[in-house]
């Protein structure tokens, strides 16, 4: 089904027909290309429909190209040989996934796998070093979003990784998905996002069962409630004392997380 520049794809996204007509490029740093440069990128590139849970490409994997995520979420995680996943970031409409092995030609450093229907478009690594070497343009944005993911990546680790304990990690997070969704300015919102408590956990470095214990003390509280992939933030203040570690959080984020903590 067509609606205007968009066609209804089976799993109900609104698909990009073409680069060319995507009223989304201005928006998002790599796919804001010359009109030349999107020319040349269009006639390279491949789109592809994919459901939730589809594997984009693995960690240790040889590079074979770059995906530009169109729509929907990607996951991108690190696993270990124990067989722990960490989940290191949620890759959002705009992003391009593989961007520096496809460059450098090592392995792909991560796993991306999607958690919701996905459109992406896929150029082959040695057509995607041409289209940079004849499109200087397209280098720069290239240089952008790298720097952009760099920067990125060392807050994660500022945020994430020098927090005192997994609620304040888990406060943390829920503010960041707020503020990317647009929702930081309301006083109560609702931000969708189809993660499990598993996911959570990972993302945080925790356990499932921890994650499900800080929400349900979230929920007691009324100050953040988790129902049906849809986080409900309904006191922003609170949450954000509990991520800084003061007031109403400093006891619950220093003592080992219990059934007492919880009441």
């Amino acid at each position: 089904m067509t609606r205007g520049w968009f066609v209804l794809s089976p799993y109900g996204l609104n698909i990009t027909e073409s680069c060319l007509t995507c009223k989304m490029r201005a928006g998002r740093i790599f796919c804001d290309l010359s009109a030349a440069a999107l020319q040349a990128f269009e006639r390279i590139k491949s789109a592809t429909v994919y459901p939730k849970g589809a594997v984009l490409f693995m960690e240790g994997q040889a590079p074979h190209g770059i995906f530009v995520l169109c729509e929907g979420q990607v996951k991108l995680s690190l696993s270990a040989r124990d067989g722990k996943t960490l989940i290191l970031t949620i890759a959002k409409p705009g992003e391009v996934l593989g961007l520096s092995a496809t460059v450098s030609g090592m392995p792909y450093e991560l796993t991306a796998k999607t958690i919701a229907p996905c459109q992406v478009a896929f150029v082959k690594r040695g057509d995607f070093l041409r289209f940079l070497k004849e499109n200087s343009d397209a280098c720069f944005k290239v240089t952008e979003q790298l720097s952009v993911k760099y920067n990125n990546a060392c807050h994660e680790l500022r945020s994430l990784g020098l927090s005192h304990s997994a609620g304040e990690k888990l406060a943390k997070l829920l503010l960041e998905w707020s503020y990317w969704n647009g929702e930081s300015k309301k006083v109560e919102s609702g931000t969708r996002l189809p993660l499990t408590h598993e996911e959570i956990a990972q993302m945080i470095g925790t356990s499932r069962e921890t994650v499900t214990r800080l929400f349900a003390y979230l929920k007691k509280r009324q100050i953040a409630q988790w129902k049906d992939s849809t986080l409900l933030i309904r006191n922003k203040d609170a949450l954000e004392a509990l991520a800084s570690n003061r007031q109403l959080g400093t006891r619950w984020l220093t003592r080992p997380l219990s059934a007492t903590n919880l009441t």
